[in-house]
């Protein structure tokens, strides 16, 4: 099961290196924060960059979620597992496969490219393509989408990279 671990915002790396290094791999099977890549300008060159994709949130999978409770009280900086009503929920299968679809094998949500044609997105590559109905709104300066999903039990905003290479009026 998949569970998620709210963290203070920029102890993620942190608390994950944490994780892996006091908990047994018996228990934690997996502990991962999901990136995405976005293309900034530095010195006048393009670079593309990785940032946390859910700002705040560790992500663990695990079946022994009991024992992985108790390991994690020994982790310094931990605010607490998400959970609804004070019992721990995993996130659902439409959410894991959203993840797994999204971000693949290494969770790095890539960039994706695409073009407007009169005022519609159509994402020609990427982990975007077919997902063009979450897009909120598009910051072509900046090179990013902001999307707005279901996860942890509630609407999540999260940006991600998206160079739109034309734009056509008709």
């Amino acid at each position: 099961m998949w569970y998620v671990v709210q963290v203070c915002t920029g102890t993620e790396d942190s608390i994950r290196l944490q994780c892996e290094s006091r908990i047994p791999g018996e228990i934690l099977e997996r502990c991962f924060i999901p990136y995405y890549e976005e293309q900034k300008r530095i010195r006048g060159k393009w670079s593309t960059q990785k940032k946390i994709l859910f700002p705040g949130y560790v992500f663990m999978i695990t079946e022994k979620l009991e024992q992985l409770y108790e390991e994690l009280k020994a982790v310094m900086g931990l605010t607490r597992v998400l959970d609804t009503g004070g019992a721990v929920v995993p996130l659902n299968i439409e959410e894991i496969e959203f993840l797994e679809s999204f971000g693949g094998e290494n969770q790095v949500v890539e960039m994706s490219a695409g073009i407007i044609e009169n005022d519609k997105v159509i994402i020609t590559s990427g982990p975007l393509q077919g997902m063009e109905g979450l897009i909120q709104k598009i910051d072509r300066h900046k090179r990013k989408a902001y999307l707005e999903v279901s996860m942890f039990g509630r609407a999540q905003r999260m940006e991600v990279g998206l160079e739109i290479v034309a734009k056509t009026v008709e």
